[in-house]
C-alpha cells in the first residue's frame, strides 16, 4: 500500500550542531557549510528560495541561484521589471532558505536588499553564456505572453541583430544583494529535536548566537 502525505517522515541522524563548532562570523560559517555542499556534489548547491512581499504584506516565493556573497550580503540577479524586482522595489526586504538535504542541513537568511552596482552586474551578465544573455533581453519577465513561439522568434531576432557583436546588458537586468540581518543554520536531529542555532546582527559586523527550540 503507498504511503499517505501524513505518513511521509524521515528521522535526521547525521549529525549535530554545537556551539563550539561555530565560527562566530556567520558568514565564514556560511562558506564552511557551502563548501561541503559543493564536496558533496549536490544538485545545484546554490539554489536558493528567495521570499518576497508587496508593500501591504502579500508574500511570493520562488527559486533562484545564488551567484555570490561576502560580508556585504548574498547576490542573486534577476529582471528588475520582475515579479520579484517589483516587489522588491517597492519593500526592499527578502528571505532566503537554502535546502541541502542530502546533509540534513537548512539556512534561513532575513533582511534588507539593495541593487548591486553596475559594474558587478556588468561583471556577470558578461561572464554568461551568449544565449543567456540574449535571453535577458527576449524575455519581458513575469509578463504574459500568448505563446512560446514569441520567446523563441524574440530570440532568432536578437541572434541575427547582435551577431558577431557584444550583447549589452540590459538596464533593466542586474543584481540584488540581500543584507542580513538574522542567519539561521538548522541540522536535522532524531525525533525532529533538531539544532537551530541563530545569529543576530547586533551592530556593524557584531553578531549574537543563540540557540533557539525546534
Amino acid at each position: 500500500m503507498e504511503k499517505t502525505i501524513a505518513e511521509l517522515r524521515k528521522d535526521y541522524t547525521l549529525k549535530g550542531l554545537s556551539e563550539d563548532e561555530m565560527s562566530p562570523n556567520p558568514f565564514k560559517q556560511f562558506a564552511v557549510w557551502f563548501e561541503q555542499a559543493l564536496s558533496a556534489e549536490l544538485p545545484e548547491p546554490n539554489a536558493m528560495t528567495v521570499a518576497t512581499a508587496t508593500p501591504d504584506g502579500k508574500p511570493s516565493a520562488r527559486i533562484v541561484l545564488l551567484k555570490d556573497f561576502d560580508p556585504r550580503g548574498f547576490v542573486f540577479y534577476t529582471n528588475y521589471h520582475s515579479h520579484k524586482g517589483s516587489e522588491l522595489t517597492n519593500n526592499p526586504q527578502a528571505a532566503l532558505v537554502f535546502w541541502w538535504a542530502e546533509l540534513e542541513r537548512q539556512v534561513r537568511i532575513c533582511g534588507e536588499v539593495e541593487r548591486v552596482s553596475a559594474e558587478e552586474s556588468d561583471k556577470y551578465f558578461y561572464s554568461r553564456p551568449l544565449n543567456s544573455r540574449l535571453g535577458a533581453w527576449a524575455s519581458e519577465q513575469s509578463q504574459a505572453i500568448a505563446s512560446r513561439d514569441i520567446l523563441e522568434q524574440r530570440l532568432q531576432e536578437l541572434q541575427l541583430k547582435y551577431q558577431n557583436q557584444d550583447v549589452p546588458r540590459p538596464p533593466h537586468w542586474g543584481g540584488w544583494r540581500v543584507i542580513p540581518k538574522e542567519i539561521e543554520f538548522w541540522q536535522g536531529r532524531p525525533s525532529r529535536l533538531h539544532d537551530r542555532l541563530r545569529y543576530t546582527l547586533v551592530d556593524s559586523g557584531n553578531w549574537q548566537i543563540e540557540r533557539l527550540s525546534p
